[in-house]
């Protein structure tokens, strides 16, 4: 089957609903056994049955059956936030005395949290360039046991070649985990590309309206995943069954959503390259995109986020009177919505092992659901605003 098939099939089971189409929520804490016979079998198996709450409930089985649909897993872990995603994985792979290989654009909440609490537990990072490829090789030491990935990075959209790390950190007994994010899930399969952990906020594209928090932890290697799926338990690390459904529904639409996402997002970054206000485009469909090569031959599409540079003859009070008149852009930190956005980005601000090259302010944008025409509107009288008029 095509993926938009079993993404609008997986998780689904109406004969076992009363014929209804879509899985029931299930508010959950307390499961009850008829025996004590029953009690311990399903203890002794407790992640392939309905045991307790925390553990999971036939509402996040159908949820985690559709990711794992969608990536191409086997296993599949909810939890409660993209940082959840991250922090719950690092926390059970890691112990004192490890090192993790860190890309240098990664997330800002994940390199807090390695120069925090990986540090605080005598967990070593590194971070490295993100264009560094197969010479991974000569930062990986006998006690590497992550090399942590993110393609695109989410500011500065540098497409890492996972294939040439991951075959560099499989021969050193590593495992390769990545943040999957900016490709939904769809647009990149990266159990194809050897990665061992695929992690996403799914508060982004999966969710895809702006109203939950949810974060998935996806494999296809039992052991990781019980490992893993422990740790959350133990962490009481759970998602609500409102925001899970709300995770389950979204998942119906991913494939649609992110058509429009594309075709809108490569609407206003081609206009905007036409703008003498800016420098350049950074959009990993785009040849002066670091590593879009790798992404034209790892990738099947692009998303609805990307960053400009503006000329550095703009102070920043000039890109605040831009920013504080748009009509179809507001401020946010988050994305995947189908709202669009717009805000100041810092790379270098966020950089320790690769330079970032460029001088003018870095605006991040995310193209969502409304007309392009509409949005390009909204940007050109930003522009004037920019310009002073």
């Amino acid at each position: 089957m095509k993926k938009e098939t079993k993404l609008a099939e997986a998780g689904r089971d109406p004969r076992a609903n009363h014929g209804i189409i879509n899985p029931p929520v299930y508010h959950a804490s307390t499961v009850t056994f008829p025996t004590v016979a029953d009690l311990e079998r399903i203890g002794k198996e407790p992640f392939k049955h309905v045991y307790y709450g925390r553990y999971g409930t036939p509402t996040a089985f159908s949820f985690e059956e559709a990711v794992c649909e969608l990536e191409g897993a086997s296993h599949c872990i909810t939890v409660p936030s993209g940082m959840a995603s991250i922090s719950v994985t690092l926390a059970a792979l890691l112990q004192s005395g490890d090192h993790i290989l860190m890309v240098d654009n990664v997330y800002a909440p994940t390199r807090k949290f390695c120069n925090g609490f990986l540090k605080k537990y005598g967990v070593e990072t590194t971070y490295y360039d993100p264009m560094i490829g197969a010479g991974i090789a000569g930062l990986i030491r006998p006690e590497t046991k992550i090399v942590f990935t993110e393609a695109p990075g989410s500011l500065s959209f540098e497409v890492q070649d996972i294939p040439a790390i991951a075959e560099q950190a499989h021969k050193a007994g590593a495992l390769v985990v990545m943040d999957n994010t900016w490709s939904g899930g769809l647009y990149f399969q990266p159990f194809e590309k050897g990665v061992d952990i695929s992690l996403q906020a799914a508060t982004k594209y999966i969710v895809g309206h702006s109203d939950a928090m949810l974060g998935t932890i996806s494999t296809r290697d039992e052991s990781l995943f019980e490992t893993i799926k422990w740790t959350a338990i133990g962490l009481g690390s759970c998602a609500g069954p409102d925001d899970i459904y709300l995770g389950l529904r979204g998942i119906r639409s991913l494939a649609a959503r992110l058509a429009r996402h594309q075709e809108s997002a490569l609407e206003v970054a081609n206009w905007l390259k036409t703008r003498d206000e800016v420098t350049v485009v950074l959009h990993p469909a785009f040849p002066e995109c670091p590593g879009h090569d790798i992404w034209k031959r790892d990738f099947t599409g692009s998303s609805g986020l990307f960053s400009i540079i503006l000329k550095d003859k703009y102070d920043k009070a000039a890109v605040t009177r831009m920013l504080d008149g748009m009509k179809h852009f507001p401020m946010g930190y988050s994305w995947g919505g189908f709202e669009s956005l717009m805000i100041f980005a810092d790379p270098q601000g966020v950089r320790t092992a690769s330079k970032w090259p460029h001088k003018g302010h870095t605006l991040r944008l995310h193209i969502g659901q409304e007309a392009p025409e509409d949005l390009i509107a909204d940007l050109e009288e930003g522009f004037k605003r920019l310009n002073g008029r």
